[in-house]
């Protein structure tokens, strides 16, 4: 998303099916979900345009993903990640298994390959398809290079010292390229948990030097875990709801991750914000994970999340991932079935 959509609510209870596996479920209405705070311009704005949607797992014949002609991220993709802040090796690792896990198809169902399917079905005007390679590339660590507090302006001077040309670790790539800055719990960022929880652009040469396809992800362990890691943390305003246990046993980090999973399909999507969304404004657009926000399986809709997995310690997943990593990560829109869809649908 360029920016963070959306907002719901509803009851939910546990089926068990035949594997002895949890699921969730609860009876089907669509509304995207992040659980903004009552006072957000959001929270109200955002609903109210997509409720009239036709419910179920956010179908509807009044969405159309428009493809405006611009390029999608067909090469194979070099993710470069900046860490921003202080980061434990132990959660780097687990932001890293998930970005190698797009391109291992030989996992255990419902896999985080099979999940980028969804993504891969998006072409450029020359009928290539959005690439299922992916690379980690250099890694750099800013440490507080632009200190404890950061806007979008200055997430672009942050991107620009990361650069090996201005002694930092990355490359320049324009071909395939993308460019992750991910900060630390303790970093606050303009907006941060009231309109956003992530977001992607691309970077200007009047500061940059270079017009690179970027995102910025904040751990919002500690600022705001009940908006940007719901559902692994629960506002007051849903007292009989309960947070789900996060499979990584962070919140913070598996919080990250869906939303880390959401600015990658937008990034290869819409790089340069001239390709695949919906809406005629540019400058606003509903890109393909926008519509599907907090729907991570069937029936998810209401404030619901759909049916997930557990695993043998009550942890909620719907992906696995590699070195036997689950992640809990929100659907994307499908340009076949128009609508949300997840490799554990069950219809």
């Amino acid at each position: 998303m360029i920016l963070a959509l959306l907002s719901l609510l509803a009851p939910s209870y546990i089926l068990v099916d035949g594997r002895g596996l949890a699921l969730a479920t609860t009876p089907r209405a669509f509304s995207p979900f992040r659980p903004w705070p009552k006072d957000s311009a959001k929270y109200s704005a955002t609903a109210a345009a997509l409720e009239s949607s036709k419910a179920f797992e956010g179908s509807s014949d009044y969405v159309h993903m428009k493809y405006h002609m611009g390029p999608v991220l067909s090469p194979k993709m070099h993710v470069y990640i900046v860490w921003y802040g202080a980061w434990d090796a132990s959660d780097k690792a687990i932001i890293k298994d998930f970005l190698l896990s797009i391109s291992t198809h030989k996992l255990e169902a419902p896999s985080v390959a099979k999940w980028w399917r969804t993504v891969r079905l998006y072409t450029d005007q020359t009928g290539h398809n959005i690439t299922d390679s992916v690379i980690i590339g250099a890694e750099h660590d800013a440490h507080y290079s632009h200190g404890h507090s950061l806007t979008r302006m200055s997430v672009q001077q942050v991107l620009k010292s990361a650069l090996a040309e201005n002694n930092g670790s990355l490359p320049v790539n324009s071909h395939g390229g993308l460019y992750l800055l991910l900060s630390s719990e303790d970093v606050l960022m303009q907006e941060f948990c009231r309109a956003v929880c992530g977001f992607h652009y691309f970077t200007f040469p009047s500061i940059v030097g270079y017009t690179l396809p970027y995102a910025w992800v904040g751990n919002s362990g500690k600022q705001c875990p009940e908006v940007c890691a719901y559902p692994f943390a629960i506002p007051s305003y849903m007292p009989h709801t309960q947070p789900m246990k996060p499979p990584n046993a962070n919140r913070g980090v598996d919080g990250m991750i869906s939303v880390i999973g959401h600015e990658l399909a937008e990034m290869s999507s819409n790089p340069l914000i001239n390709a695949w969304y919906a809406g005629t404004d540019p400058t606003a657009p509903t890109e393909i994970a926008d519509l599907c926000e907090g729907m991570y399986g069937t029936g998810a809709g209401g404030g619901y999340t759909g049916s997930v997995l557990t695993d043998d310690k009550g942890a909620s997943y719907n992906l696995n991932g590699i070195h036997g990593r689950k992640y809990l990560v929100q659907w994307v829109w499908s340009p076949v079935l128009s609508a949300c869809f997840g490799p554990n649908a069950q219809d």
